[in-house]
């Protein structure tokens, strides 16, 4: 592991504090009784309620000044000045507390608990002047320092932000660091999945698990990650939905259940997928698409006012109004709308004449249902930015669906379509078991003319809808997608706090020519003595420092002391 100059510093500081009998990394709890945000937002209501603080958190900027200095700390809520005096922290004649341990041996990144008592500098600051204080974590590795400027019409200007989209998302812990406004859309994220909830619970619905392993995939039409189980000797799969699990319980005699879902499909990402993923189904007996209808409305108005106060939210450069009744067209009415074109009774032929008219990118896979789907999707889905019902698709390419009753080829389900997006899919759900049987083989079919995504067919949950299940609507709403919306997030990686990623890449070590002749003589005498090398090839001082430098940074070489003076040699290992 090769480190950096400021990683060398910092554990040479870490090894002085353990020198000092100071424990860097110490288990017993430090108390806390207040925050940085409620001390600013009640010190001047009541500053005798703040004359014995106890805040704990991590050093984001000093500014050591001899006898008395300042440095700025973060926790959850968010950021206050601390006031150290050495005589206040150290009234004996020891002061190595102050001179030493805050000034000399404490970083930016550093977590530190403090006591005091809140005051008002001279400029106005609310602030703690701190009588104690106590190391809690040492930071090895510096922080990104983000600075702020004005420029000339007061606006702040960022400099040396940590905003390269990978690095933030890989390194999620310094993002939320460094930008905690990052955190309000988690915040917000976890608020939307409680309103939910919340909603769900009062309705008198039940929250259920069901298996993440499954011995089939089934429920949605997605290519599976496969696994496999040792002791029972099987292939499993990761769940690509839990809808055929949560029918089954339906069909068990419960009224209502619902899940929020972790599940899993081994397909492209962009910013609006990623192959882990959350979502919440949701089955009610006795009830069709259209009463769902009803309810999503109601429950996401209910999430938008709870998250934003309000049911109109800013999502880019779009206003999205959560309020009801939504628009509602049927998938026909709406591919009709937007292109002029009635496809109404079009067979596969005249849809792939029509699609490519239409310039929609199409392959020689997709029967009627998909390419009516696809039309829909590249011509239709991008200019739906109010919340929309798009009802009554294509009955091909909704296997789990019930039938329209009164629309020969379509099936009772809606998809609910916001900000060009889809955020929900909803079905009066099939429970014809012999109807059910025949889609899953339709579903075969089209899996045999290279259909990666058509569904299985499940013999178990066959014999479950043979037992009997009552009419039910389900419905299934993407958590992520939701989240994007109501936190006005331009890619779902922004709302998922370790979204996947390829594989980091090692930077490949570039050496300059000094760093290069140095390396051929290491290389050929293994070691070699650190003052006779800079003279044979004849460096300034200058390149010589740096070049040695680099080297041990790169972790190619080291300098080690003997009883001969400094020498270099390779690095092990």
């Amino acid at each position: 592991m090769s480190l950096s100059e400021q990683e060398l510093i910092r554990r040479q500081s870490l090894r002085e504090l353990i020198q000092l009998g100071i424990d860097p990394y110490p288990a017993a709890p430090f108390p806390v009784n207040a925050s940085a945000r409620h001390i600013h937002e009640n010190f001047e209501k009541t500053p005798e309620a703040f004359q014995h603080i106890s805040i704990a958190g991590r050093i984001m900027s000093r500014r050591i000044m001899g006898n008395a200095s300042f440095a700025e700390i973060q926790d959850q809520s968010g950021r206050i000045q601390l006031y150290f005096r050495r005589d206040d922290l150290c009234p004996d004649d020891d002061k190595t507390l102050y001179n030493i341990v805050f000034k000399k041996l404490l970083d930016i990144g550093d977590i530190v608990g403090a006591a005091g008592y809140g005051f008002k500098t001279q400029t106005g600051e609310i602030s703690v002047h701190v009588s104690s204080f106590k190391v809690l974590c040492k930071s090895l590795r510096p922080l990104p320092v983000v600075k702020e400027t004005h420029d000339e019409q007061g606006n702040a200007v960022s400099h040396d932000a940590f905003s390269d989209p990978e690095q933030r998302y890989r390194m999620r812990y310094v993002d939320l660091i460094v930008n905690p406004h990052v955190r309000d859309a988690f915040i917000k994220r976890t608020q939307l999945v409680n309103a939910m909830r919340t909603y769900l619970n009062q309705r008198g619905f039940l929250e259920v698990e069901t298996p993440i392993l499954q011995p089939l995939y089934g429920g949605a039409a997605a290519r599976p990650f496969k696994t496999f189980h040792n002791t029972l000797d099987i292939p499993l799969y990761l769940r690509i939905a839990n809808e055929l699990y949560l029918k089954r319980l339906i069909v068990g005699g419960y009224h209502g259940v619902y899940e929020f879902s972790k599940d899993f499909r081994n397909e492209g990402m962009s910013r609006f997928h990623n192959p882990e993923f959350t979502q919440i189904e949701l089955y009610v007996a006795y009830q069709d698409y259209q009463w769902m209808m009803d309810l999503t409305e109601e429950m996401l108005e209910k999430a938008a006012i709870e998250l934003h106060g309000s049911t109109k939210i800013t999502a880019g450069k779009n206003t999205i109004d959560f309020k009801r009744p939504w628009k509602r067209f049927t998938m026909h009415e709406a591919i009709a709308h937007f292109t002029g074109v009635d496809i109404s009774r079009f067979d596969e032929k005249q849809l792939r004449d029509c699609g490519r008219k239409l310039r929609v990118p199409m392959d020689e896979t997709m029967g009627k249902g998909k390419l009516i789907d696809q039309i829909f999707g590249e011509l239709c889905e991008p200019q739906l930015i109010q919340p929309t019902f798009i009802t009554d698709y294509p009955i091909e390419m909704s296997p789990l669906a019930k039938k329209h009753r009164s629309k020969e080829g379509l099936a009772e389900r809606f998809e609910a379509i916001c900000n060009g997006k889809e955020i929900c899919n909803s079905f009066t759900e099939l429970n014809d078991p012999i109807d059910q049987r025949r889609r899953f083989e339709e579903q075969a079919a089209l899996g045999k003319r290279g259909d990666e995504e058509a569904m299985t067919l499940d013999e178990d949950f066959l014999r479950a809808l043979e037992y009997g299940m009552p009419p039910t609507a389900g419905l299934g709403i993407g958590i992520d997608r939701l989240c994007m919306i109501m936190t006005n997030s331009a890619s779902i990686q922004d709302v998922l706090f370790f979204p996947q990623m390829k594989p980091e890449k090692k930077n490949a070590i570039e050496l300059t020519e000094e760093e290069k002749k140095i390396m051929d003589v290491v290389q050929q005498e293994k070691t070699a003595d650190l003052h006779r090398l800079k003279d044979r090839l004849a460096f300034s001082n200058k390149k010589w420092d740096v070049s040695v430098k680099a080297l041990v940074k790169y972790g190619l070489a080291e300098v080690i002391k003997n009883d001969s003076g400094l020498i270099i040699k390779l690095k092990e290992g």
